[in-house]
């Protein structure tokens, strides 16, 4: 088993997992450490949990209830498989929803409803989306929730205090910026469950923590890269991108054109713009 992790956070932690086992491999007996959510990428196998058999493939869901023994086989498939796993804190989940129908469930076959936040968290994994894969994990556990408990969630009813917590974050996220922030620091700093954090900042500004760290970043770049004479890399660090690459997709995700065609652009090179308005026609 091959383990990469994407994200280790104070209450979620996400992990690519790689199995290479096949029908040849002997299967043994495990046990979930903490609540999780696994999504199946690629491949296939089986596992025996609660007393219940299930075949999992490509687009189902490995759900784990900690102390819960399971095992894993692979009669079907030489191929082994491919899962991005959610790992969830307890504080968290008491804040989701500890519902035993559903952190029990074992495996949940292919939902449309659920599928499309795996291929969403895997867009976030490959630094394709601006969400962050702790908002996506949140959001995820609680959209499964709901589904095996039958219906939506209640709709969140805002307060004055709600409010003025969400802009005096979105102020502080604004000033902090430049640093490595994640769900957990600022939800600490909103003195809410990030759960909850995650729920109010959403429905008071909409935008998710992280989008709104990702533009207020990105509006400094444009910044610096109009007036500046910094080296490219140096703007990505100077405003809190951990990774040029990272910076230079997601700025030209935004801007329809890299960082360096915009400073050109910002510098009066008019083609740049022409040939984007051409492109749009």
């Amino acid at each position: 088993m091959r383990i990469v992790s994407l994200f280790e956070g104070a209450t979620l932690a996400v992990r690519d997992y790689h199995c290479e086992a096949g029908p040849a491999d002997r299967s043994v007996v495990e046990c979930f450490s903490e609540h999780s959510i696994s999504y199946v990428r690629e491949g296939s196998f089986g596992c025996h949990a609660l007393g219940h058999a299930h075949e999992l493939v490509a687009g189902a869901f490995l759900i784990g209830h900690p102390g819960d023994e399971y095992v894993c086989t692979h009669d079907h498939h030489a191929g082994g498989d491919t899962c991005l796993s959610f790992h969830y804190d307890a504080s968290l989940v008491d804040a989701i929803g500890d519902s035993r129908r559903g952190w029990r469930a074992g495996a949940v076959p292919p939902a449309a409803e659920l599928v499309v936040l795996g291929e969403l968290a895997q867009a976030v994994a490959r630094g394709d989306s601006e969400l962050g894969l702790d908002e996506v994990g949140v959001l995820l556990a609680r959209r499964f929730l709901a589904l095996r408990e039958g219906g939506p969630r209640r709709s969140l009813a805002l307060s004055a205090r709600d409010r003025r917590r969400a802009v005096a974050t979105a102020l502080w996220l604004d000033a902090h910026a430049h640093q490595a922030i994640d769900l957990d620091a600022a939800a600490r700093e909103a003195a809410l469950s990030p759960y909850h954090f995650l729920r109010v900042f959403g429905a008071v500004l909409g935008v998710t923590p992280h989008q709104y760290l990702v533009r207020v970043r990105l509006r400094r770049a444009a910044r610096l890269l109009a007036d500046a004479e910094r080296p490219i890399t140096e703007v990505a660090f100077d405003v809190g991108f951990g990774d040029v690459s990272n910076f230079v997709r997601t700025f030209g995700r935004a801007a329809g054109m890299s960082p360096r065609a915009f400073r050109r652009a910002a510098r009066g090179d008019r083609k740049i713009f022409q040939e984007r308005l051409a492109a749009a026609t």
